[in-house]
């Protein structure tokens, strides 16, 4: 008798933390990002509201930088020895999304009020060709590794504490042939969306894949022809309040989005990393508001690795001359200390440079900061 009442006792236990797991409430979002015509809004108010600098609107743009490695880690033996600390001589992921965070009130006190992170990451030198390492928060199978959203987790908590917006991308070519197949990815896709629908996390924007070129991705539906069919399938993955994430594609160079991405997407990401004077910089936005079948929404240039922050003009200005948030892209060049960068492995997330202290500076005349 004993023992059946023991078990009864452990049944009604179960069934009593069911309950409680079902009727958890979600997560309170304290910042939900969205758009409203070409300007962003945060809790239903245009981005620095009222804000002009030098006569150019500010109000409605969203200044963001590249921090694409903030969950980082290589799962791969023979070259996770390549990001070892200096000071410590070794690697750990954990600490490098601790500090991300530990950074992150910096970064917005300079009004700096998104950051670009990629679920497989970029190249850990800033420009790669070859891709040995394996850093990817999505398996084979199309997966979401719990490590990694884990530590996604703690930056988008944070991200919304701060009011800060999080630009995530899904996939980066070099990586995303270490998804099988188009199943796989099309799974990523619905976890990733599914994964931030059950956190409640309002203040992210969703970019499909990082310059998505004709030859940079193996699967033809992350490439230019058909990436338009995911951009589609995030937007139709609603919330019970029919909230669903604002979402694009990137692109590089010369390149412009067809008139299907155009349609599919609420907002352009552009790259501005070929453009080296602030006028071809300006011409480059020009001709996206020129393109067929574009309408109005706003204009993101989420990677430009040129700075002359000191200068009368530079590629931010020319940015903000045309209302387009601009984005800082820095890594660690050639015999430049480990500080230097925000891409590079292993990253010190510190404004800790004269380079990053020559943007963020800028910015926070620009924008007033916070």
């Amino acid at each position: 008798m004993k023992n059946i009442l023991q078990a009864f006792a452990f049944l009604m236990l179960l069934c009593a933390s069911s309950v409680i797991a079902q009727d958890k409430p979600k997560r309170v979002a304290k910042t939900n990002v969205s758009i409203v015509g070409d300007a962003f809004y945060i809790n239903g108010e245009p981005t620095f509201k009222g804000r002009n600098y030098n006569g150019k609107k500010i109000e409605g743009l969203l200044p963001n930088s590249r921090m694409v490695q903030g969950i980082f880690d290589d799962l791969n033996p023979e070259t996770r020895s390549n990001w070892v600390y200096p000071d410590t001589k070794t690697w750990d992921a954990d600490r490098n999304t601790k500090e991300f965070i530990a950074a992150m009130p910096s970064w917005k006190a300079h009004g700096l009020l998104a950051f670009t992170i990629n679920l497989q990451g970029g190249s850990p030198y800033g420009y790669s060709k070859a891709q040995p390492w394996y850093n990817s928060a999505i398996d084979s199978t199309g997966t979401l590794r719990p490590e990694y959203m884990q530590r996604l987790r703690k930056i988008l908590v944070k991200a919304d504490e701060l009011g800060m917006v999080c630009i995530l991308g899904i996939f980066y070519f070099g990586q995303d042939e270490r998804v099988a197949n188009e199943e796989a990815v099309k799974k990523a896709v619905r976890q990733t969306v599914n994964w931030l629908h059950r956190g409640n996390y309002k203040n992210v924007l969703i970019e499909i894949n990082n310059e998505c070129t004709p030859n940079g991705y193996q699967h033809e539906i992350l490439q230019p022809k058909r990436v338009h069919e995911l951009i589609s399938l995030v937007k139709n993955m609603k919330d019970e309040n029919g909230h669903h994430y604002p979402v694009t594609t990137s692109f590089v160079g010369k390149q412009r989005p067809s008139e299907k991405v155009l349609a599919a997407s609420d907002f352009i990401l552009c790259h501005g990393n070929g453009q080296g004077h602030p006028d071809s910089l300006r011409a480059m936005y020009d001709s996206y508001r020129a393109l067929p079948g574009y309408k109005p929404m706003p204009i993101v240039n989420n990677e430009d690795d040129h700075f002359n922050f000191d200068k009368a003009d530079n590629n931010l200005l020319a940015s903000v001359d045309k209302y387009v948030s601009w984005g800082y892209f820095d890594y660690r060049k050639k015999d430049e200390p480990f500080e230097t960068g925000f891409q590079s492995m292993p990253a010190s997330w510190k404004i800790d440079t004269e380079r990053k202290r020559g943007f963020f500076d800028l910015l926070k005349k620009i924008t007033g900061g916070f």
